[in-house]
């Protein structure tokens, strides 16, 4: 049979039309678009609905709502093995999504592909490369202006091969998915960790690597293991200061940065009636911080309100159609549950270093005081992809007004990120934004901006000891401003709004009383503000660029001198032999997340140059030898250097090279950067105690091996001045362990057996160099 991207080729062929999903094509029965930028796109419910009926008579069992999607989207819902935990999936995601600082690497794989046109529907969204400095508009057109290079290359690759475009200043990728891609029973794949955003629209939205966004555009089937599936039931209803930020916050507390991975988190029961769709959006945007493959709710008026405030009323009315297959099945099994009543949820605030260290509001102020954490508050922090919705403004604003009417503005610097230009117009014309300006406050560009580090922050110094509070969803060392003594806390917007205005963690609105202008002492009020505007959504300016029907005439250079953007070689292919004498590069102490692989903030601007970005491979992570970072042990010449430094002379002199890492080693963003930097300086292998999926994956698809310790204490066996020889390679299978023999410097060997979740795809993968290299050998 021929492969799925030649089909879709011929069926282009055939009806003389640019190309278009197959299933949107063979069962077009409702004829209600995905969106309204793509009218020819459709949604196919009844495909989905086929497929659950099959799977649910081969099972024979109530199904959650995570399997009717992930299941519903099946390539051979027949004859698929499906096994929670075990079994990997081929599925047919209905589209795509990539931030600016991912699609770089993406789109020039894409483009290595040789391949015409995008199978499914695909967007490109500018988010990352603002960086916030003097405020919205100024830093607006500082970022056109030093991201010229790459903003074209983004706009007309998009054009080249059939990608929707959004230029900078149209707001963050996931609101904008949130406002016109997500729906409910969508499978959608994006290039950023916090797509499980699309989640709180009843959608499966999961986070992947470029490499898999490839896989997709290109008409293949996605490969996924099958997950899990984490039950959160939801009772109660919330009220007062408890958001819907503290219930990931508590979930997040309970089950730590990895308890999600593998699995799917599915909330349900009677609370969840009390959430808006942004609120549970957010739930499931930060789902990510707990290692989950995504996070979703089921079908509910909330969602097909918001639907119709977005101009989506027709999806709406079709999802109403189907709603059976848009929520759990009754008695349906959870390999976990986890029960909240939301009335009795307390406002909470993780931190700092880490989002699964929970406190409550009420008691971070001592804990704070115990550990010696700084009290006062010197930024405070709203917005994000995470917080930025119509709601979280309107909140924020309802807690300033009263702070305003008693004389008082924020004690803390305040800044603001709409989360997308349509937010942006509605809170200018609603008097939102401009409330939040009087209290003290700085309306920052439609973008990422300090949440991913992209902030030029002038109130401290480098190592510089203070506390920041975000309504951000990651605060992992540095992630925000490059600072390792800076102590991010996570909470919703109200509570920063109020901390900032208090300027100490020692505050709580909830019983608390500030001082107004004239002496007199009051207590906020808990805030109440409406999730949707009562009038219509303001969309602002137009920041949409379609792709051409015909783009036979678009060009896409790249030059051969830029410093931003380069042409992507193929890597090596396996050389058919085990790997023998390989060095460490760093044996990795505690956790290493992906920005300690691959930091962001001033780096960002390399993402489109794997030479260049490799620079900052590792020099984040802290060495077990010395107790630094940056700084490890040469084995040739002695002398301690940077790390990247290194790895280029191993590789210059032809020394293969492994890491050793510890638990959950790759954990947060999906940046696919911190798998090809260590594949394109010469790394062979990475070892750990356990890896966050996403990043497992990444490393699979550069033809990497990821691989962990069977027994976990091995991992004491190895020293950095070691050398390591993994064999088994020649006979690389799924589920047989490969053997690991530790060479000490005395002479003395140790061997240990290392697993590995490899299928017999990703064997091949490996054995060709790399998922990309054995796409060209199929086509051949």
């Amino acid at each position: 049979m021929a492969p799925y991207s030649l089909l879709v080729t011929r069926l282009q062929k055939a009806l003389g039309v640019r190309q278009y999903h197959v299933a949107s094509v063979l069962c077009q029965r409702a004829k209600v678009a995905m969106s309204h930028f793509e009218p020819n796109e459709y949604i196919h419910y009844e495909l989905l609905e086929k497929n659950i009926n099959i799977v649910r008579k081969r099972l024979n069992r109530p199904l959650t709502l995570s399997e009717k999607i992930v299941y519903g989207h099946l390539d051979d819902p027949a004859g698929q093995e499906i096994e929670r935990g075990k079994t990997y999936l081929r599925l047919r995601p209905d589209r795509v999504a990539m931030q600016d600082a991912t699609a770089q690497m993406a789109m020039l794989q894409f483009i290595s592909s040789g391949l015409p046109k995008v199978a499914v529907p695909s967007t490109i969204h500018c988010d990352h490369l603002i960086e916030a400095q003097l405020g919205g508009e100024k830093d607006l057109r500082r970022a056109k202006d030093i991201n010229q290079e790459v903003y074209n290359f983004l706009a007309t690759a998009g054009a080249k091969y059939g990608v929707g475009f959004w230029r900078p200043g149209s707001g963050i990728i996931h609101q904008i998915i949130l406002e016109n891609y997500a729906y409910p029973g969508v499978l959608l794949i994006g290039t950023d960790s916090h797509t499980p955003n699309g989640g709180g629209l009843g959608g499966i939205c999961i986070g992947v690597g470029g490499a898999d966004a490839v896989d997709v555009m290109a008409g293949i089937p996605w490969e996924l293991k099958c997950p899990k599936v984490i039950g959160v039931k939801l009772t109660g209803s919330l009220s007062g200061w408890t958001s819907p930020k503290d219930v990931i916050l508590k979930v997040a507390g309970i089950l730590t940065v990895k308890g999600g991975t593998g699995a799917i988190m599915e909330y349900h029961g009677p609370g969840v009636d009390s959430i808006s769709c942004t609120g549970m959006a957010t739930i499931c945007n930060m789902g990510a911080e707990i290692g989950a493959t995504t996070s979703v709710f089921p079908y509910n008026h909330r969602m097909k309100k918001y639907l119709s405030k977005t101009s989506r009323a027709d999806i709406a009315n079709l999802a109403d159609e189907f709603k059976d297959h848009l929520v759990p099945d009754p008695g349906c099994h959870y390999d976990q549950l986890i029960e909240i009543n939301l009335s009795e949820l307390k406002p909470h605030i993780n931190g700092p270093f880490t989002p699964d260290l929970a406190h409550s509001v009420a008691e971070v102020g001592k804990v704070a005081e115990k550990e010696g954490w700084p009290l006062d508050i010197r930024v405070g922090l709203i917005g994000s992809c995470t917080n930025s919705s119509y709601e979280d403004m309107g909140r924020s604003a309802a807690v300033a007004k009263q702070a305003l009417a008693h004389g008082l503005k924020c004690k803390s610097q305040f800044t603001i990120t709409p989360g997308s230009e349509q937010i942006h117009a509605t809170i200018e014309r609603d008097g939102y934004a401009q409330v939040l300006r009087d209290v003290g406050g700085i309306v920052l560009a439609n973008a990422c901006g300090p949440c991913i580090g992209q902030w030029d922050r002038k109130d401290i110094k480098k190592g510089e000891k203070n506390t920041i509070v975000t309504s951000y969803n990651r605060n992992f060392t540095g992630r925000n401003d490059a600072n390792p003594e800076t102590h991010a806390f996570i909470t919703s917007p109200e509570i920063v709004t109020a901390l900032a205005i208090a300027g100490t963690l020692k505050f709580n609105p909830e019983t608390d009383y500030l001082t107004g202008k004239d002496g007199k002492k009051f207590k906020l009020e808990a805030p109440d503000a409406d999730e949707l505007p009562k009038a219509e959504f303001d969309p602002g300016q137009d920041t949409y660029q379609y792709p051409p029907k015909d783009s036979s005439g678009q060009h896409v250079d790249v030059s051969p001198t830029s410093q931003r953007l380069q042409l992507l070689e193929p890597f090596d292919k396996w050389d058919g032999k085990d790997l023998e004498d390989l060095q460490i590069l760093i044996k990795v102490k505690g956790k290493c997340t992906t920005d300690h692989i691959s930091a962001a903030g001033p780096w960002l601007k390399f993402r489109g140059h794997l030479d260049n970005i490799s620079n900052n491979l590792l020099i984040g992570a802290i060495n077990i030898e010395n107790g630094k970072a940056n700084s490890v042990r040469n084995a040739v010449t002695q002398e301690f250097g940077p790390v990247p430094d290194t790895a280029r002379y191993y590789k210059k002199h032809g020394i293969g090279w492994v890491v050793i890492g510890d638990e959950n080693y790759g954990e947060g963003s999906s940046r696919e950067h911190a798998a090809l930097e260590p594949r394109h300086l010469g790394g062979r292998a990475i070892i750990t105690k356990s890896f966050a999926r996403i990043h497992e994956t990444n490393l699979k698809k550069q033809g990497l091996l990821p691989l962990t310790f069977a027994d976990p204490a091995d991992y004491n066996k190895i020293h950095p001045v070691d050398k390591l020889t993994i064999q088994g390679l020649k006979d690389f299978t799924p589920g047989k362990p490969l053997k690991c023999i530790i060479k000490h410097p005395n002479g003395t060997q140790e061997t240990i057996l290392l697993n590995h979740t490899f299928n017999e795809t990703q064997i091949e993968w490996f054995r060709a160099g790399s998922a990309l290299n054995r796409m060209k050998e199929l086509q051949k």
